[in-house]
């Protein structure tokens, strides 16, 4: 699920390796997308772009400026946040970019830098959800036992920071700029003439096979699973809550509170395994059968599985926004606030412009007199 670009030329060097002909692949370079096809993705990547990147920013900012909001699900929520503003910045032009014009050409550091990122990011957002998936546990089905607390929270972002950056180290190894698979396209070669591509250039393919099995395991799979078993629980235990006549200790009011929260996290997480489930599944394919994708649908079939990936950086303040009523009033002060800055920047602007208008009537009157007759 980490992979940002899985793309023609990085088949062909994978066959280099294999040393299987190439005649099956030199009409890869005339599977363009046609302009509309072109504009639509463009429009849809722009879209989340924008959604991700302004929804996740006002959800830091709030949780930041918001004292009383500052506990340890929304400081971990933020964490999640500021990993989806990353791939925002980072992947999403980068990708795009790179397929519309299937060439490389933002130098051989964003090359390494840019999977090494959306690697980052992904392992940040799905170790954050566990830790949210460990801390609503504690606090409703083993209420009496360990809570964690604010302090926790920044060691548990501080770990799977460090955790994610050394399991991603390889994207910074074993991606590289290479102009080998253009040298075997015979249609528009002059086109291709000095062009280079990003891929990854690992020892050999048992090596890589290896390294993304286990990446997939342990960044989707085994995560996932864990927060299904917790979740699991904690309905189970809310559900039995609910059942009891005796609610001296939590009532009604306590129980739909703890419903709504965990209704909201439970979305984000459904959401997010839903939206990385076509691309791990492109992945495996193109890992273990590279042959399959060997047709113009390729592209089409990887940019549709990397859209609906990165749709996952919006899924955090949507359903943030949607279902926590507090998000929604400071969303709408932040708003007003903006607005009434802007409001009185230019009532300020006015003024001194009236101000200096009145100031040159001055300096005219004074300057010519009324002539006494």
């Amino acid at each position: 699920m980490d992979k940002a670009i899985q793309h023609p030329s990085e088949i062909l060097f994978n066959q280099t390796l294999s040393n299987i002909s190439y005649s099956q692949f030199l009409n890869f370079d005339t599977c363009q997308p046609s302009f509309l096809a072109e504009f639509l993705l463009i429009t849809a990547y722009a879209l989340v772009t924008i959604v991700g990147l302004f929804g996740n920013l006002c959800l830091i900012f709030i949780i930041k400026r918001r004292k009383e909001a500052q506990n340890v699900t929304n400081i971990l929520i933020a964490n999640l946040s500021l990993s989806d503003v990353l791939i925002c910045i980072m992947c999403i032009p980068v990708t795009v970019a790179y397929t519309l014009m299937d060439y490389w050409i933002f130098g051989e550091a964003m090359c390494k830098i840019s999977s090494f990122i959306q690697s980052i990011s992904v392992t940040v957002s799905i170790f954050s959800l566990v830790l949210i998936a460990i801390e609503r546990y504690q606090l409703i089905v083993n209420p009496r036992g360990w809570k964690p607390n604010i302090s926790h929270a920044y060691w548990g972002i501080l770990f799977i920071w460090g955790f994610s950056l050394i399991i991603s180290i390889p994207f910074l190894v074993f991606h590289q700029l290479t102009d080998e698979p253009f040298k075997h396209l015979s249609v528009h070669s002059d086109f291709y003439k000095n062009k280079v591509a990003c891929i990854e250039a690992w020892p050999s393919v048992t090596e890589r096979l290896i390294f993304t099995t286990s990446l997939l395991v342990f960044q989707y799979c085994f995560p996932l699973g864990f927060i299904f078993i917790c979740y699991l629980r904690i309905f189970v235990c809310l559900r039995r809550r609910h059942g009891k006549i005796d609610r001296l200790r939590e009532n009604d009011s306590r129980l739909s509170e703890n419903k709504r929260i965990n209704m909201m996290l439970i979305s984000i997480v459904v959401t997010f395994a839903a939206c990385w489930l076509p691309l791990n599944i492109f992945n495996v394919v193109f890992d273990w059968n590279h042959e399959a994708l060997m047709s113009c649908n390729h592209n089409l079939a990887f940019t549709i599985c990397h859209l609906v990936a990165m749709v996952s950086t919006c899924i955090n303040p949507v359903f943030y926004g949607f279902l926590n009523k507090n998000f929604q009033k400071d969303l709408m002060s932040l708003v007003h606030h903006c607005r009434c800055s802007a409001s009185q920047k230019e009532y300020e602007n006015i003024a001194l412009s009236n101000l200096q208008t009145d100031a040159s009537k001055g300096s005219l009157k004074l300057n010519n007199p009324p002539v006494v007759i």
